[in-house]
């Protein structure tokens, strides 16, 4: 038997938020995905590797896709880390591997050799790899904890930091003495158009800086993860039919805007950070990787690395 309540509340005490669904609008929409910019909030961080609405059809083609997209990632990786660049572009272009580059290479057009830091976004693990191919040239990437796995595939030399600012800074700086050094000062990936505060540590380092702002585009796979398998993002990232990738050298930045031109390093870090949105269209925020991970996975993102424990 049921009882009437004696005192009778309206809906809107009882729970802290009322969504209200329009028939009508849900019927036109057609299981569309919302525009952006009708988002009650910005949306910076998500995680999951599903790229699409998993409609019943679009799931469907997604299995049918699955074995042909493993072996497309593997032969992928495979001509990216054993072939020279002008043969892997060739080849990953014929494979459905989309590279857009628009700009030039400052130290080639200025006629000097090394030393030149460029400064990227962070989109996927990818990033160092894709700017190293595009410019047919070796580059040494310093990141933030990299999987064994990820260090082992890489085609590039890769320098684990260890979060440790004087200790990082002797790293890079010593690696600047040998060549061109490329690093993703945002310390994490953001699928969103919005880039994570800088770190200023880069601005100390030279006056040799090319900012170079790297965007993706995927359709099936997101090749990023924070509560995943990192070891396994480039080959999501690969398995996509047609993955994008967009390079856009900006011009060297002036030495009046550096530290050697007195500007501090974080003034040098928000310039950097400016000029890189504004060509992606992007949005600056003062996110960190810290809150990226506390939101995704309820840590603070550091894998602890066990060759440095006695």
């Amino acid at each position: 038997m049921i009882h009437d309540i004696p005192s009778q509340k309206p809906i809107e005490v009882l729970f802290m938020e009322v969504y209200v669904v329009n028939k009508e609008e849900s019927k036109n929409s057609g299981g569309s995905v919302m525009p952006r910019d009708k988002y009650p909030k910005p949306l910076v961080f998500h995680d999951g590797r599903l790229a699409f609405l998993p409609t019943p059809s679009a799931t469907l083609a997604m299995f049918m896709w699955l074995p042909l997209g493993i072996l497309l990632a593997i032969v992928r990786l495979f001509v990216g880390i054993y072939l020279p660049f002008h043969v892997a572009i060739f080849l990953g272009t014929l494979s459905g591997v989309n590279i857009r580059v628009k700009g030039c290479n400052p130290s080639s057009s200025e006629g000097k050799k090394g030393h030149v830091l460029y400064v990227c976004t962070h989109r996927t693990l990818l990033d160092p790899v894709f700017l190293s191919t595009s410019l047919g040239k070796p580059l040494t990437a310093v990141t933030y904890s990299l999987s064994k796995m990820s260090e082992i595939i890489a085609p590039i030399k890769t320098v684990r930091l260890t979060r440790e600012r004087k200790k990082d800074g002797e790293t890079m700086q010593r690696l600047l003495s040998e060549g061109d050094l490329v690093v993703c000062p945002e310390g994490t990936t953001c699928r969103e158009p919005y880039l994570l505060r800088f770190s200023s540590l880069f601005a100390e380092l030279t006056d040799e800086i090319v900012p170079v702002a790297m965007n993706t585009h995927v359709t099936m796979f997101y090749g990023t993860t924070a509560s995943g398998l990192k070891c396994l993002d480039p080959i999501f990232f690969l398995m996509n039919p047609r993955p994008s990738y967009y390079v856009q050298i900006l011009g060297k930045v002036p030495r009046e805007l550096t530290c050697a031109g007195g500007r501090s390093s974080h003034e040098v870090a928000n310039y950097v950070q400016k000029q890189l949105a504004d060509a992606l269209g992007f949005e600056c925020t003062t996110l960190t990787r810290r809150d990226k991970y506390l939101m995704l996975a309820g840590n603070e993102g550091v894998v602890d690395d066990k060759r440095n424990k006695p």
